[in-house]
């Protein structure tokens, strides 16, 4: 488990150009005209977090919301009996927090460096309310994100656990850019693989060990991975 780091983000003096975003075609903002997208900008600020950093806490009052500009963050709560459990992954593009509700349902925590677009939740409503290209964004994104939640639930509930770790290592290569022959370095830890898929870190080791025995990916050390055989991954990962 990453301890979390307790000294606050630091925040770029200001939010720089929009239009020169790196993940604006793909983020919640690409559908605003120059205009409001000048206006977005405004309200916002770069965020820079370091592996371990939070931005949100779990049941604090939701007070930002915010666009993942590079790197990627977990999304985590806390169960009863005071155990950390993973309930998942922002990629770069994501959007993070809760626009128009009063407290944060999981914490969001930096896994690798991380810069964050943030904006004050309270301002940032009044902007969608104002501009309906970002209120049919976020529910594009709110439906996308149950897809994934019900992709999730079907994966737990029914995959086994070879199915579980070849899905999930496809989703980090699609969604950080990895192609065949192309090394990546995973975000996450094998006990943190485990945790979100619900597995002993033994399992996830042994498969992934058999993956590359088999010739489907290479693990070079560390977390580094390169992918060998995409099609055969995909194979295992749909059963």
């Amino acid at each position: 488990m990453l301890q979390l780091a307790t000294s606050r983000p630091s925040v770029a003096p200001d939010a720089g150009r929009c239009a020169d975003c790196e993940v604006r075609a793909s983020a919640i903002c690409g559908s605003l005209d120059a205009i409001g997208l000048e206006e977005l900008g405004r309200m916002g600020r770069k965020v820079h977090l370091r592996p371990g950093q939070t931005l949100l806490w779990e049941g604090d009052e939701s007070v930002l919301v915010g666009n993942v500009l590079e790197g990627m963050l977990k999304l985590s709560t806390v169960t009863g009996d005071g155990r950390e459990q993973i309930v998942g992954i922002v990629f770069p593009s994501d959007f993070i927090g809760r626009p128009f509700g009063k407290d944060s349902h999981h914490s969001v925590t930096a896994l690798t460096e991380a810069r964050v677009c943030v904006f004050r939740r309270g301002a940032f409503d009044g902007f969608a309310d104002s501009h309906a290209g970002i209120e049919a964004a976020l529910l594009r994104r709110t439906l996308d994100e149950l897809d994934r939640a019900r992709r999730w639930m079907l994966l737990l509930g029914r995959m086994s656990a070879t199915e579980r770790v070849a899905s999930l290592l496809l989703e980090m290569i699609d969604r950080l850019g990895g192609a065949p022959g192309k090394p990546l370095s995973l975000p996450l830890s094998r006990q943190q693989m485990a945790d979100l898929l619900g597995l002993a870190i033994e399992t996830v080791s042994r498969t992934m060990t058999r993956f590359e025995r088999e010739g489907l990916i290479t693990l070079p050390g560390g977390r580094r991975l390169v992918l060998r055989d995409r099609a055969g991954l995909e194979r295992i990962a749909t059963g």
